[in-house]
């Protein structure tokens, strides 16, 4: 029976699989169920300051708050309902006379209408837009940046009773700390080091963001506004390197070359070389319709000392060559054996 149980819970745990259709076919995607630790971590705290402490008058607020909220509760009773929803994604923050005293997960939350307030925090990840600032750099160029910044509140109490303005004041503090690093760097590297930037400043505000509750995940440096004028010289520094870049390599090139024709030179000027480059120009003569007449000279006697059996082989076949065409005079070659 418990096996029975178990086999059905595993099989109401599991998520079917999806048909996802690309590229005109069809596939199968196995969809993980959603894990505990996945979701959002629990908040729900009490600091054990609930008991009333405020006297006679606090007392019959709190009592009287508990009356109204129970007839609240009864649908269609004009009194206030006490109950208030916490969305998934935030966390609670219930305050009695002002104090708070405890913090709740998302769900449903009792609150007394008389004597408590809820207050809810998004703990989710936001993105705030740092704005578009103008900065001089080092070398004294005045350039335009957008960015953003994404955080996520991780002390829901700090965040809500730590400081007036949260979003502002991540706002302004990662401004000062975009003018300050940029400021410090010049146009060249504001250009190409821009993750390093972000990182930089991320860094730095995350240091003062965390006394406010708050993680920095990170700062996105969306775009960087140059002058027209600031933006043509640019252009013509980068070309002027692709410039001379092409042109170091067309050096190379030219050396390389050069280092091989050198090599292909001391190859061919030896004498095994020179006899097989006759060779190959009298076939290649030999090859025309039109009438001739082909002298073989009396130094290729010489030239082919050692390798005697090579000519042996390639003159027979010339001749045969120079017979089956036209109007062709051969002259003897017996002097050559």
């Amino acid at each position: 029976m418990s096996s029975t149980m178990t086999l059905l819970m595993s099989q109401r745990n599991t998520v079917p699989p999806k048909r996802h259709v690309a590229d005109g076919k069809a596939h199968l995607i196995n969809v993980q169920p959603l894990k505990r630790s996945e979701m959002q971590p629990s908040y729900a705290q009490d600091l054990g300051t609930g008991e009333v402490t405020h006297g006679v008058y606090g007392s019959f607020l709190q009592g009287f708050g508990d009356v109204v909220g129970f007839l609240g509760s009864i649908p269609c009773c004009p009194c206030p309902n006490p109950f208030r929803n916490v969305q998934q994604g935030s966390v609670g923050l219930v305050s009695r006379f002002g104090q708070f005293y405890k913090s709740v997960d998302p769900g449903l939350v009792y609150v007394n209408v008389c004597s408590e307030s809820l207050r809810t925090v998004d703990v989710k990840i936001q993105i705030s837009p740092i704005g578009r600032q103008s900065v001089i750099t080092r070398d004294n160029v005045n350039v335009e940046i957008d960015s953003v910044i994404y955080f996520q509140i991780t002390s829901p109490y700090r965040a809500a009773f730590g400081i007036t303005d949260l979003r502002q004041a991540l706002t302004e503090r990662a401004q000062t700390t975009l003018r300050h690093v940029v400021g410090a760097r010049a146009v060249q590297s504001v250009v190409t080091e821009r993750e390093a930037i972000a990182f930089e400043i991320a860094e730095i505000v995350g240091d003062v963001a965390d006394k406010w509750g708050v993680a920095i995940e990170g700062i996105l440096i969306k775009d960087i506004i140059f002058s027209p004028e600031i933006s043509a010289s640019l252009s013509s520094a980068a070309q002027q390197k692709r410039i001379g870049e092409s042109k170091v390599i067309a050096a190379r090139a030219e050396v390389d070359s050069a280092r091989l024709m050198r090599q292909a030179a001391d190859i061919l000027a030896s004498p095994a070389a020179m006899q097989i480059r006759q060779l190959e120009a009298l076939q290649q003569m030999a090859r025309s319709a039109s009438s001739k007449v082909i002298f073989v000279p009396m130094q290729l006697q010489s030239d082919v000392v050692g390798s005697r059996w090579a000519v042996t082989k390639a003159l027979p076949g010339l001749l045969l060559s120079l017979k089956t065409r036209r109007r062709v005079s051969v002259q003897p070659v017996a002097w050559l054996f």
